[in-house]
This record gives structure tokens, sequence and C-alpha cells, in this order.
């Protein structure tokens, strides 16, 4: 099992004909991804070659998914392009978006968020790595050689500490690693993946990483004390972070003692998290939570 993705996933890459989604097409690809087509506005019927593969080339996402029955896509298009071509993934009914594209404007993001809300489509990002199941599916530029099949669900707003966190484990393996992005507004959150990851037989133990900035790692503690039975292990990215030091992400805006690495801390540990000070000490207790499954 895995969530939101999985080897019977059919994937479109919207921007394929890009560098960058040239680029991590053959890197999908070369980890199993069962990749269908690409989709630029104007090259329609055009291709593009992997190894001795040409790939067809759509000029909306309309056409690519009437062609190859996709029901993933993942963007790599600009951020000025970048809103409409999400609009027009969630237009196509695409069941899951994986937007990897950063620098969006949040005005654009809140317009494709809210358009996408009231439809069964999942997105995942923007301004994120996409997720993997590995040996299975890998939609974005995860890394698939860090870490292969195994018992433990990640969800992650960075990029980086999900690659660390992956390596570090690669002994026991991932059922799914999702990283949602560190954007005011993301798709999906940490709730949506620690309640698919719940549900997920699968998986037996969930490492959950969040950073400074804002209140989701607070009300995803208040979901876990409520609704999650399997073990959780934490980290709060910003614990040494200088005072009024701008962080990376846009999301990571701490306003007084609101959004600190202790106030998520204390919250998590309330709920029975275990968090870590490092993500080294972070990966040594989930590995000691998995050492005591077996």
């Amino acid at each position: 099992m895995s969530i939101f993705l999985d080897h019977q996933s059919r994937i479109i890459v919207q921007g394929m004909t890009g560098s960058e989604g040239r680029k991590h097409t053959q890197r999908m690809l070369m980890s199993g991804s069962r990749i269908v087509g690409g989709v630029t506005p104007g090259k329609g019927g055009e291709s593009v070659r992997f190894e001795e593969n040409p790939m067809p080339v759509f000029g909306s996402v309309h056409e690519a998914k009437d062609a190859t029955g996709a029901n993933v896509s993942v963007v790599f298009v600009p951020a000025k392009y970048a809103k409409d071509a999400v609009l027009e993934a969630v237009d196509a009914q695409m069941e899951l978006v994986v937007c990897i594209t950063e620098g969006i404007p949040v005005g654009d993001t809140a317009e494709f968020y809210a358009a996408i809300r009231d439809t069964q489509t999942r997105l995942i990002g923007p301004n994120c790595p996409g997720l993997i199941s590995p040996g299975r599916s890998n939609a974005g530029i995860i890394p698939a050689t860090i870490a292969g099949p195994g018992r433990i669900g990640l969800v992650s707003k960075s990029g980086t500490l999900t690659y660390q966190m992956m390596y570090e484990l690669r002994d026991f393996g991932f059922s799914t690693a999702v990283g949602i992005g560190g954007d005011p507004i993301v798709g999906t959150t940490h709730i949506d993946c620690l309640q698919a990851f719940q549900n997920d037989p699968e998986t037996d133990a969930i490492v959950m990483i969040g950073e400074i900035g804002g209140d989701a790692e607070e009300r995803a503690a208040d979901y876990i004390r409520e609704h999650v039975t399997k073990p959780v292990v934490g980290y709060v990215a910003g614990f040494t972070a200088p005072e009024g030091k701008t962080m990376g992400h846009a999301g990571a805006i701490v306003s007084g003692s609101a959004g600190t690495a202790a106030a998520k801390k204390e919250a998590l540990e309330a709920a029975g998290v275990q968090v870590g000070r490092t993500p080294s000490g972070t990966a040594a207790l989930m590995r000691e939570v998995m050492q005591s499954l077996r």
C-alpha cells in the first residue's frame, strides 16, 4: 500500500519540454514511474526522446488525459504560468496535481487553491519536492535512490529534510514520503497525510517534519491527539534560528511566541509525539520506534 501515488498512477508532466521538466521526467522514468506524456501549449504533436523511447507531447491537459488515461500531473512550469497550468489540470479533473514550482505569488496560489476545494482533485504543493512511494512511483524531484520501500510514512514541509530523513532511515524504508511545501498556502497539509497514513495498513509509524511559523504543526498535534494511534516522531526546523531572521520558506513567519519551534515542540509532545532536537536525533527516535515494533 501507499498513499496518493502507486504503481498504477499514470503521470503527465506539464512543462516536459523545458530543461527542468525534461531532466526530472528522465529521473522519474528511471525510478519506475509510468510517465505517459507531456504537456506544453503550442507544442502538441511533438515528442521528447528519453533514451530510445519518444514521449508524446500534447497541447493541453485535456488532450493528454483523453489520449493516455493519465490521472496524475506534475507541474514544472515557470511561476508566472503556474496558476494557469494548475487550473487547467483541475479543469481536466486530474486526480492528483503535484506543483513543484516555487516563487508563485500567494494570490495565485489562493486562486487555484479555492478552485480545487470543491473538486475531487488533490493538490500537492506548490514549492515542494513532490512525493514518492519507493519501488512503486515517483512524482516530483525526490531522489529515488536514497531509500527503498518500507513501513514508515513521512510528511515534511522541507524538501532537503525529506531527503535527509529518507537517507538516514533507508534501512527501514518508506511506504510514501510526501513533501507538502513550505508556502503559506499548500494544497495538502500535515493533517491530510496523517489521516492517510493512519488509514494505510502498510504504514506502521509516521515521521512529521515541520518548521517555525504559522500554526500548522499545532493543528496537526490536535489531530494526532484525537485521531492517530500509530507512533509519530516529529521535528521542527528552526530551533536555532536567530530572532528576527528571515527563513527560506514563505510560510516561516514567527509572530511573538506564536509559531516558534519551542511552542510547536510543546504542542506535539503534549499530543504524545516524540520530538527530536536535530534531524539525526529525530531519525534515531524513529529507529527506536521501528525496532520496538519488530
